[in-house]
């Protein structure tokens, strides 16, 4: 009978572990979907956009407006992210998000207006602002001992899925018998594809971590670390260095990695090199982001500190940025690669903003908290960088700005990236 009873216990102990194994792949896979669909929503509008003008009658203005909706969206749609949470599970939440994105990017493309396409646009972003809070807390509940290694891996993603929007839209677009608007709308497969996933791992909740005092509590209680209320009021975010200190980290390298975005091509043209080697050039800085991200994260998530890695990227970006004031035609390809390294901050903050936080329920709320107010302090910046371009008719005096808020992100990552723990 003894015999039995062990038997059967090794069994179900067996089935478990497969059945944990399954989840984890699970996870895996939804982790990885739903990154690669973080950047597409944005980066697939800039090459037809003079298309999608011309047939929307589309004024300067308004497509200036698509350049800013993203920060704005990701900082206000983003907040609602911890409550929505606690309401469906972080899982839920995400599964959700991912069918609004779908919906935006499947009707986006049909707009019969210019007003109507800013709205769906819009709604798309709200998909995409509501994943990008909470696939850090994801990442701490399901993978605690990998937090850098996944997280570098979905920033991983990330990158193939902004670089493969950005190259392959127009020849979607060529492929439909040049119609934009089906060029557009074919990323709203990829859109598609991330939502079972996270729907079947909606189903499948983490047990409830661990108290501090060491005592388990009842496996019974299944629900999502994420979604519950802390037993003590909660910490006050905004009244805690380290979580402004990441802020500020993550509103900086937002930043840096907008004015890339939006003038990189623009100086390389400035100092007489061609449209195709600016573009060249401009594609080295997001290319760079595919391996670095991973091999980052995951080399920063065995650290106890990451202020070395903070301060060592952004010296690399101040030596680009450097290497564009002084010349930006002189060595090229090497302030390129320098400034690719330096947009590896961003999957550096999202390693550690997951460290931060000691729970994954604080994990929400800490990436909620410097996301909403880290993309909205990354609006200005670029702003300011085409005003001062405007007055100064050069790139001297816009690239010193740039060189003195890097100083600025050098140090928040510094204060960012000590060993502190929130909650």
């Amino acid at each position: 009978m003894d015999e039995l009873k062990n038997r059967a216990s090794r069994t179900g102990q067996e089935a478990s572990l497969l059945s944990s194994r399954g989840v984890r792949r699970l996870a895996v896979a939804a982790l990885v979907l739903a990154a690669l669909n973080l950047r597409p929503g944005v980066t697939s509008l800039g090459p037809v956009l003079e298309e999608v003008r011309d047939s929307l009658a589309m004024s300067g203005t308004v497509a200036g407006l698509l350049t800013s909706i993203p920060a704005v969206c990701f900082a206000v749609i983003g907040s609602t992210a911890p409550a929505l949470a606690r309401r469906h599970g972080a899982a839920g939440a995400i599964a959700a998000a991912g069918a609004v994105l779908t919906a935006g990017l499947a009707l986006r493309p049909f707009a019969a207006d210019a007003v109507l396409f800013v709205v769906l646009t819009a709604l798309s972003l709200a998909g995409i602002a509501i994943a990008n809070v909470l696939l850090p807390a994801v990442v701490k509940q399901r993978f605690p001992d990998q937090v850098g290694a996944m997280t570098g891996l979905y920033s991983m993603a990330l990158n193939v899925g902004a670089s493969s929007a950005a190259a392959v839209t127009v020849p979607l677009t060529e492929a439909f018998g040049g119609d934009w608007r089906y060029g557009l709308g074919a990323w709203a497969v990829l859109a598609a594809l991330a939502v079972p996933p996270w729907l079947a791992l909606a189903r499948h909740r983490p047990p409830r971590a661990a108290t501090e005092a060491g005592r388990m509590d009842d496996p019974a209680d299944r629900r999502d670390p994420a979604d519950r209320r802390p037993d003590r009021p909660p910490i006050r975010l905004s009244r805690d260095a380290t979580a402004w200190a990441l802020t500020a980290y993550f509103g900086l390298q937002a930043s840096a990695a907008y004015i890339i975005i939006g003038w990189l091509p623009q100086i390389f043209r400035d100092a007489g090199l061609s449209a195709g080697t600016a573009g060249l050039l401009f594609s080295v800085t997001s290319l760079l982001g595919v391996p670095l991200s991973f091999a980052l994260s995951a080399v920063a998530g065995k650290l106890r500190h990451q202020s070395g890695i903070a301060a060592a990227i952004g010296v690399c970006g101040l030596a680009g940025f450097a290497g564009l004031w002084a010349d930006a035609s002189a060595v090229p390809w090497l302030w390129a690669f320098l400034l690719g390294v330096a947009n590896c901050s961003f999957p550096l903050a999202l390693t550690m903003i997951s460290m931060r936080g000691r729970d994954a329920a604080t994990v929400v709320r800490l990436s909620g908290f410097v996301q909403s107010f880290g993309y909205l302090l990354s609006i200005p910046g670029p702003v300011l960088v085409g005003v001062l371009y405007d007055r100064s008719d050069g790139w001297r005096l816009p690239l010193t700005f740039v060189l003195l808020l890097t100083l600025v992100q050098i140090e928040a990552g510094l204060l960012a990236g000590r060993n502190r723990q929130i909650g």
